[in-house]
């Protein structure tokens, strides 16, 4: 049975202006603005972020749960990821942070960075058997990037690494953890993440290669930075030893996960236009030499995530100097208890293109064809005045109903032109001046 949407990026209509700013930047097309306000066609968000910060309204945001929902279990856990220590200044110590977690009202803390490292061990090793694994692998990590293989490169699905997520493997652990040293059941513990994205959000509430939920909320990373930030000006000693090396810490930022692989044939990317740069290149069979492609929708990886507060590169600089003093590794996945079973998915990835024009091949083709004509006939300017990105989108939104012809700011014109009964001069009148023609073009 097919799970119901769900995504943490919503929009605020009242806050709209309908300014086009986020259709220009939106990486899957997802957006359009009709009748002055945006709406985000759901199939193609992939929860990225993007809209939410080029938005010069603060129209977009990401939905979290609220730390009211602590007080629905007898027992919570948080789930740190590691870009929540590149916030702070002048941190010396992890084990502060962690401390702090506690102080505003977590009872356990377990760090995702913990969890990396067991899935850096496990993938090395597998990668080292050199067996099922496709090639080039890619990382599993970026739900945003998963989402955007599934849905607009299908068939590059079966090379993304069938291994859950850092934070997923961290819920699992953190819970059985906590069932076996307090006596309680699993449903009376309460897992939370703190997370940088709104793309693991989404992914908490439909997760990725897991058939069920493995985390009861997620907490915005800016909500706990203000709570966090007074809490730690009044710890003197941390109370919690940190649980991971620098390997497990290396994730926050780009290049982290690859790089504990110990494998100089991986390539890491940031930024989803990039990303979507690399996957169309590994489409086209241009990258043959790589054994691993670690993704990252977000500038600098995590430490770039919408709902973090720092600079990315700032963030980014005090991951590594944090990383000086740690060990390498803290966690060998040997010590998992039935470590495949946490690790590898339930199933593969299944590939479900949101970008099919008809579930009729024939009749898609069709319409293909009929876009491509109309996009030809278009100006090709991709000014975005018609509430679509590109002329492109445009005639395909055309082809599919969503949108008529006349939307375009020139096909207005002409049709002006016609109800004004006088020449090009009369019709530009009408329209704003970087679209009118100049005397020279009229001759």
């Amino acid at each position: 049975m097919e799970r119901k949407l769900f995504h943490s990026v919503t929009l605020n209509l009242d806050k709209c202006k309908g300014c086009t700013t986020c259709i220009k930047h939106c990486p899957t097309e997802a957006i359009r603005v009709r009748f002055g306000k945006a709406y985000i066609i759901e199939d193609r968000c992939i929860d990225c972020g993007q809209c939410i910060r080029v938005c010069p309204h603060r129209a977009k945001s990401a939905v979290c749960d609220s730390f009211e929902s602590l007080k629905n279990y007898r027992l919570t856990i948080a789930l740190p990821a590691p870009s929540l220590y590149g916030q702070f200044n002048n941190l010396s110590d992890i084990g502060l942070v962690l401390t702090g977690l506690l102080r505003i009202g977590f009872d356990r803390v377990f760090e995702v960075a913990a969890a990396a490292e067991y899935l850096s061990d496990f993938t090395r090793r597998e990668l080292l058997k050199n067996n099922s694994l496709p090639h080039p692998t890619i990382s599993s990590a970026c739900p945003a990037c998963v989402r955007l293989i599934k849905h607009r490169f299908p068939e590059l699905a079966n090379h993304v690494l069938p291994f859950v997520a850092p934070v997923e493997l961290a819920a699992v652990l953190a819970r059985s953890k906590a069932v076996a040293e307090t006596g309680l059941k699993p449903e009376e513990i309460g897992v939370f993440f703190i997370s940088p994205c709104p793309a693991k959000v989404t992914a908490s509430r439909l997760p990725i290669g897991i058939s069920a939920r493995v985390m009861d909320g997620v907490l915005s990373m800016t909500d706990v930075y203000t709570r966090l930030l007074p809490v730690l000006k009044t710890i003197g000693e941390p109370e919690i030893t940190p649980q991971a090396g620098l390997t497990g810490i290396g994730w926050s930022v780009s290049g982290g996960e690859g790089s504990a692989l110990l494998n100089g044939r991986y390539l890491a990317v940031d930024g989803i236009e990039n990303v979507i740069k690399i996957l169309e290149d590994l489409e086209d069979e241009k990258l043959p030499e790589l054994d691993f492609i670690e993704l990252n929708a977000c500038t600098q990886g995590c430490v770039g995530g919408c709902l973090a507060v720092e600079n990315p590169y700032v963030a980014k600089t005090r991951i590594r100097g944090l990383m000086k003093y740690l060990p390498v590794s803290r966690n060998k996945a040997s010590a998992l208890q039935d470590g495949t079973g946490k690790i590898q998915w339930q199933g593969s990835l299944e590939s479900e293109s949101r970008w099919a024009l008809d579930s009729d091949m024939g009749a898609a083709m069709e319409k293909l064809l009929r876009i491509n004509e109309l996009a030809n006939s278009l100006p090709g300017l991709d000014c975005g005045s018609c509430g679509a990105p590109t002329c492109r989108a445009l005639a395909e939104d055309v082809v599919l109903g969503h949108a008529s012809e006349e939307d375009c700011i020139f096909r207005m014109r002409e049709r002006m032109q016609i109800l004004s009964g006088g020449g090009e001069a009369d019709a530009d009148a009408y329209l704003p001046p970087p679209f009118r023609k100049c005397e020279e073009d009229r001759k």
